[in-house]
């Protein structure tokens, strides 16, 4: 079964209502992003940084997944799919997606301050009086600006083995995650979905110049014949 790699970023989940910081000039809600999303912000006001996720956290129970997201679980049908996504939502997992990879976090995770590796579940708010059980305070499962990315090694496993890759909703403007289509092997055609892009087509590189629920349509049908003709 052939395999296609999805990379996608704050563009798909913004069509759900879910804002992201870049269309704001560097604000996120009102914060300056790195007051709640480096570890910075953390040291100096970790009771803030818990509210802002808090509240993250509480909107996805008033938000859906959209046509973008419904579309790419539906790939799944006819091809094996992987979906990077640099959003901490679910909503990729709640449309159907069954192997989603989160390089930036999730917001329905806690972990340990202490220890990255100790990570929970969480759906309800973190307190500044929960703790792991090592006794570190529990701070939100998402990568701040200045830390590793932990998934990035098995991003671009996904991506190397790749025999066709779509990139939607992100700016790729953010690294490491804007590096990864370069992994893509050469003979995987690469679909770039962008209402304002900055790259053309060719070379392999096919430029849609649409919103992620439209323009995700017109890849999933270019995929389509362009991996049935490559039979």
């Amino acid at each position: 079964m052939k395999k296609i790699v999805v990379l996608s970023g704050a563009g798909v989940s913004a069509e759900s209502g879910i804002s992201t910081f870049r269309d704001a000039g560097g604000l996120w809600e009102g914060h300056d992003v790195m007051e709640v999303a480096s570890p910075e912000g953390w040291q100096a006001n970790p009771e803030l940084v818990l509210d802002f996720y808090n509240k993250r956290r509480a909107q996805l129970k008033d938000v859906e997944p959209n046509a973008a997201h419904h579309c790419i679980a539906a790939l799944e049908r006819n091809y094996e799919v992987q979906v990077i996504t640099q959003n901490v939502d679910d909503l990729h997992e709640r449309a159907g997606s069954s192997q989603v990879l989160h390089l930036h976090g999730e917001l329905r995770k806690a972990r340990s301050s202490s220890n990255i590796k100790d990570i929970q579940e969480w759906t309800e708010d973190i307190t500044i009086h929960d703790k792991c059980a090592a006794g570190s305070q529990m701070r939100p499962h998402i990568v701040w600006f200045g830390e590793e990315v932990p998934a990035m090694d098995e991003a671009i496993d996904w991506i190397q083995n790749a025999d066709a890759v779509i990139v939607v909703g992100t700016s790729l403007q953010v690294y490491p995650a804007a590096g990864l289509m370069h992994y893509a092997p050469a003979a995987s055609p690469i679909y770039l979905v962008d209402p304002s892009p900055t790259l053309n087509s060719g070379n392999g590189l096919t430029v849609i110049a649409e919103n992620a629920s439209t323009g995700i349509q017109k890849a999933c049908d270019m995929i389509h014949a362009d991996l049935h003709n490559a039979k």
